[in-house]
C-alpha cells in the first residue's frame, strides 16, 4: 500500500516537472545556448522542486507526527491545529503578508522567485492532501520524524532559496526586520523560530517539542549547506563564503 502511494506520489510529481520543463525549453529555444537562459532554467525548476519536496514533508512527516517547525511553516501548522486552516490557505496568506513587509527592501528577483516558490508549495500541499499519508506510524516515532522532518525541510527550502526565492515567507520577514532593528539576520529567524516553537507548546507535548527544536537547527544547517554548494553556472568569484 504504501509503495502504490508513493508511486503515485512520484507519478503526479514528475509529470509536473516534465510538463513545466518542457514549456521552459520551448520559451528558451531560440536562445537554448544563453547563460542567462540556462540559469533562469535551473532557478525555475529548482524554485519548484524544492517547493514540491518542502510541502511532501510538511504534509507526510510534521502534520501527522505533532514535530513542528519554526517561522511560517510552525505557524501553518498551529493554524491548522487549532482553526483546522490548511496550510495550502494559511501558507499563501501569511507569506503574502510577509513579501508584503518586505516590499520595499527585496529585489524583483526576490520577489518573483518567492511568489512563485510560495505558490508552488500551495498547490503541491493541495495535491499531497488527496493522498492518505504514506508512513502513519511516524505519529508514534518522534525522534525519527524530527531527522526526516528536518531533511524534507532543509532540502526542500534550500533548494528554493538557492534559486533565489522562498517558499515561507520567513527570509521576507527576516530581511525586513533585521533593517529596521539592526540586528543580525541569523538571530532573526532564531527569535521568530521560538516565538512559533512557544506557541506550538499548547498542543504540543514538551518531549515533541524537544524534537521540533531539534528539526529545527537541523533544517537550518542543511539550508546553509546547500547554499554553500558551488553551482556549475557560477564563476568561482562569485561563490558566496
Amino acid at each position: 500500500m504504501y509503495f502504490t502511494s508513493l508511486w503515485r506520489y512520484v507519478t503526479n510529481l514528475s509529470y509536473t516537472a516534465m510538463i513545466m520543463e518542457t514549456l521552459f525549453l520551448l520559451i528558451t529555444k531560440k536562445r537554448s545556448d544563453s547563460l542567462l537562459n540556462k540559469r533562469l532554467l535551473s532557478s525555475l525548476i529548482l524554485t519548484i522542486l524544492g517547493s514540491a519536496i518542502l510541502s511532501f514533508g510538511l504534509y507526510q512527516v510534521h502534520a501527522l507526527s505533532g514535530v513542528t517547525e519554526g517561522g511560517v511553516l510552525g505557524l501553518t501548522l498551529f493554524l491548522h491545529h487549532w482553526l483546522a486552516l490548511s496550510p495550502a490557505v494559511s501558507g499563501l496568506i501569511l507569506n503574502g503578508l510577509c513579501y508584503a513587509m518586505g516590499l520595499r527592501i527585496l529585489g524583483t528577483r526576490f520577489l518573483v522567485y518567492s511568489i512563485l516558490a510560495g505558490g508552488s508549495f500551495s498547490a503541491f500541499y493541495a495535491i499531497w492532501e488527496q493522498y492518505p499519508p504514506l508512513w502513519p506510524q511516524l505519529a508514534q516515532q518522534p525522534i525519527l520524524a524530527a531527522i526526516l522532518g528536518g531533511l524534507f525541510v532543509g532540502v526542500g527550502a534550500g533548494l528554493s532559496v538557492r534559486a533565489g526565492g522562498a517558499p515561507s515567507g520567513d527570509d521576507a520577514l527576516a530581511m525586513s526586520l533585521s533593517k529596521w532593528t539592526g540586528w543580525k539576520i541569523q538571530w532573526l529567524y532564531l527569535i521568530s523560530d521560538l516565538v512559533v516553537l512557544a506557541l506550538s507548546a499548547t498542543y504540543i507535548p514538551p518531549f515533541r517539542l524537544i524534537c521540533s527544536l531539534f528539526t529545527v537547527l537541523l533544517s537550518g544547517q542543511l539550508i546553509g549547506l546547500i547554499q554553500r554548494i558551488p553551482s556549475p553556472h557560477t564563476p568561482p568569484s562569485e561563490i558566496t563564503e
